[in-house]
């Protein structure tokens, strides 16, 4: 079947097992292709930046764009979930309905985010942070284009965003900011390849969504009922984004912009294993659970398996930050981000934290009852302010320990509300949790020490400390597995058989 513009979703709201089987391991399987090639892209770009650039001036961009960062984030993704999830024959009329408040949300943050740039100066200190707060509030406008595409694209399971838009997107981002950079501008090459990524997203998602406004009647009643449905998201995404803001403000108050330079790159590496997890497996699992929520009990093992999955790539990806965390970023980047590396490592909790609240978040809003979301959300805040406070003393070190934490009970409070929405019970969850942590555990043992203790990759020349921190990283994965398997067999060979379904699918 050949879906339309904003037409249901392939396979059909049914959607028979074998069908929705077969195209999640489909999108699975294109998710992960696209997005080694974004990291291919964001590591390269970290890496020649980090080079091109001074930690000031990382810095610099990093908290003049905190506000419009934010608004981005919660402006109207909580509507794009909305109309993701609708079920019933009106969804042209909500496409129309989410466009047409989008738009005017993303004109009235922008003008905000305009007005708000001086306060942004004052915060920071510094009369450039502020210019280039007030530059950059047109993103949000930007944003608010892309929503209704996007969410029509990823209703219908229409992998083209995946294979397209966002790679397009992350080359020209990283080809203007080395370009520019590489010509001298410092820190507004980074200005002006923001913008030059977001009118690229624009239209690409606009030419391949195949959806133009004035197709349905958009009407205040139905905006209520979609605003509904996202108000907990827009809370939860606007916690999200708001720790980010509070651990920058942080940073940059009690420390330097060398400091939010550093920290903002640490930061982003920490990311890598976690937006890994969103991207190859969440994209997926919102509208696939959206469908299987009414039967209870194939809604209750998809769960449970996409748990099992998802924890088990977080953490071996965890254990490879703790344990080689430091070493990977100065061979990268070079000494003077050492600190970053510190910093990168701490930060290991946050891919955990985030593979847990990929799979329970996406479960809960499929089920449609996204006011649970409330606890992550309270969680997520408290959390963040209270490690911060106790651990900013000890520097960036005590600032990635902080966001680590806060992101593990944020996650772990995610599982528990997943676990009340599917009909698990709690405790067998958190149990099916323990063999992989205990193999992470082993892993960073065993090699961190080979590491730190004997082999100092960090202070070998380059060719060779690259050799050596992907043989260590390839022995991190040998014992973790080698370890999983003696704890925990069945699930083992599940995610074996798991891998060979994908790789079927692949091929």
């Amino acid at each position: 079947m050949t879906p339309g513009p904003d037409g249901p979703a392939s396979p059909d709201e049914s959607g028979a097992v074998g069908s929705l089987s077969r195209t999640l391991r489909h999108g699975a399987v294109i998710s992960a292709g696209t997005f080694a090639v974004l990291q291919i892209v964001a590591f390269a770009q970290i890496v020649v930046l980090a080079r091109l650039l001074t930690p000031a001036e990382i810095g610099l961009f990093a908290a003049g764009t905190v506000l419009t960062g934010f608004l981005v984030s919660t402006s109207a993704d909580g509507l794009a979930v909305a109309l993701i999830q609708r079920r019933g024959s009106d969804v042209r009329d909500a496409a129309d309905t989410v466009f047409w408040a989008s738009l005017g949300a993303g004109v009235l943050l922008s003008a905000a985010a305009l007005a708000c740039a001086p306060l942004i100066g004052l915060l920071f200190d510094s009369d450039a942070v502020g210019t280039i707060a007030a530059i950059t509030s047109g993103v949000t406008l930007l944003h608010a284009l892309t929503v209704v595409p996007d969410a029509l694209m990823q209703r219908r399971f229409d992998f083209r965003r995946r294979l397209i838009v966002n790679p397009v997107v992350a080359i020209t981002n990283a080809g203007v900011a080395i370009g520019l950079a590489v010509a001298g501008h410092g820190v507004w090459s980074l200005v002006i390849a923001n913008y030059a990524s977001y009118g690229v997203w624009v239209v690409a998602s606009w030419s391949l969504g195949r959806w133009r406004p004035g197709r349905g009647t958009p009407s205040v009643a139905l905006w209520r009922e979609l605003a509904r449905f996202s108000f907990p998201l827009v809370v939860n995404g606007t916690a999200w984004r708001l720790r980010e803001v509070i651990e920058t403000a942080f940073v940059g108050r009690r420390l330097d912009e060398g400091a939010v330079g550093q920290y903002r790159y640490g930061r982003r590496l920490a990311m890598l294993p976690g937006t890994a997890v969103v991207e190859i497996g969440a994209y997926v699992l919102l509208p696939a659970f959206a469908r299987i929520a009414g039967d209870p009990e194939r809604f209750r093992a998809g769960f449970r398996r996409a748990l099992a999955a998802v924890w088990t790539v977080s953490a071996v990806l965890a254990a490879v930050l703790v344990a080689l965390g430091e070493p990977l970023v100065v061979t990268l980047l070079g000494e003077p981000w050492r600190e970053a590396g510190l910093a990168f490592a701490a930060m290991a909790g946050f891919g955990l934290g985030e593979g847990l609240g990929a799979v329970s978040d996406e479960a809960v809003k499929g089920s449609g009852r996204s006011h649970l979301l409330h606890w992550t959300t309270a969680v997520s805040l408290v959390s963040t302010v209270v490690l911060l406070v106790a651990l900013l003393p000890y520097g960036l070190l005590g600032v990635g320990l902080a966001i680590s934490g806060a992101n593990l009970l944020m996650g772990l409070t995610a599982v528990v509300v997943a676990g009340h929405v599917t009909g698990t019970p709690v405790r067998t969850v958190l149990g099916g949790l323990v063999p992989a942590l205990v193999a992470g555990a082993v892993a960073v043992a065993v090699v961190g020490a080979l590491e730190h203790l004997v082999v100092h990759s960090d202070a070998l020349p380059l060719p060779l400390a690259l050799l050596t921190l992907v043989g260590e990283i390839l022995l991190v994965g040998a014992v973790f597995l080698a370890v999983l398997r003696l704890v925990a067999p069945t699930l083992t060979a599940e995610l074996v058989s798991s891998v060979r379904r994908f790789a079927s699918a692949a091929g």
